[in-house]
């Protein structure tokens, strides 16, 4: 199925948010929206006690999905909405958004076209590709400035800090089709240069087993896998479930080619990855 640009109407009745056109780029424009409001509609009608709740039900609804990598890559940023192929990224972008319109009492695609565009870009704007929150410190930044999450990591039972300089991007330049492009180059640069030092919470790999950091994650919460590279802050991103008594991840797979829960718990599936020295905690505020 070829990718195509949908410029949307403005829709009164059922999207209040969208005020001008704006463009979007679809996967598969008739099954996706279609999609999309079943799912709202479904999620609506559960009425759930918690946003947490609510957005690991969302979630789970894409058990299975293939791994995709690169699908919002084009010759131009537009916005992308592809529910089909997710990687971790985008598919912890999808459930946050979906679940952000059900709270606002909305069940239409349109909706999740702007909730989607406000967590994905920087003040809620596409205006180029350094616009879009490549790290997750930004997104992070971004996002709680705008009132949209709240970082939870250090109301955990145990938390430490580490210290980040971020220019993993800039650094691999060649990796990214669009940094040819100088003006791109030196804003991607421009925003790590606000990211020098950069000191964030972070709970330990070696704390994950305990039964009060257990008991502190919920299901529905966001969660950010800290690298151990001295330039890049995050190389993961997954939802926490409970499974069979425990706390497991619910991600984008690269690995197993899909959306899946671990096998393991959230203590035993951080330790099997030496890339990751431990976990960052977000959950929706509304």
């Amino acid at each position: 199925m070829k990718s195509f640009l949908l410029f949307l109407p403005i829709f009164l009745a059922s999207s209040l948010h969208l005020s001008a056109l704006e463009p979007v780029r679809w996967h598969n424009e008739a099954t996706d929206t279609t999609r999309i409001n079943q799912l709202l509609t479904d999620a609506y009608s559960k009425r759930f006690a918690s946003p947490s709740a609510r957005t690991g039900w969302i979630a789970r609804q894409f058990i299975g999905k293939p791994y995709v990598s690169s699908t919002l890559e084009g010759p131009e940023e537009i916005l992308t909405v592809n529910i089909d192929e997710l990687d971790c990224t985008t598919f912890v972008e999808l459930a946050a958004a979906l679940s952000f319109t059900v709270a606002e009492r909305r069940i239409a695609w349109q909706d999740l076209v702007y909730n989607l565009r406000r967590l994905r870009y920087r003040g809620g704007a596409v205006d180029g590709y350094p616009s879009r929150l490549h790290y997750i410190c930004d997104w992070a930044i971004d996002n709680i400035h705008r009132g949209n999450i709240v970082d939870v990591t250090n109301l955990a039972p145990r938390y430490a800090y580490i210290v980040r300089s971020i220019d993993f991007i800039s650094a691999n330049s060649d990796r990214y089709p669009a940094l040819a492009d100088p003006d791109n180059l030196s804003r991607i640069r421009a925003v790590e240069n606000n990211y020098r030092n950069h000191r964030f919470p972070y709970i330990k790999t070696t704390d994950l087993a305990s039964r009060d950091t257990q008991a502190f994650l919920r299901e529905g919460d966001i969660i950010a896998f800290v690298s151990t590279l001295k330039n890049l802050d995050v190389t993961h991103m997954g939802i926490v479930v409970k499974e069979d008594g425990q706390t497991r991840v619910l991600h984008a797979s690269s690995t197993h080619g899909q959306v899946e829960i671990s096998t393991d718990p959230i203590d035993r599936f951080v330790k099997s990855n030496t890339r990751w020295v431990g976990i960052r905690v977000f959950r929706l505020k509304e």
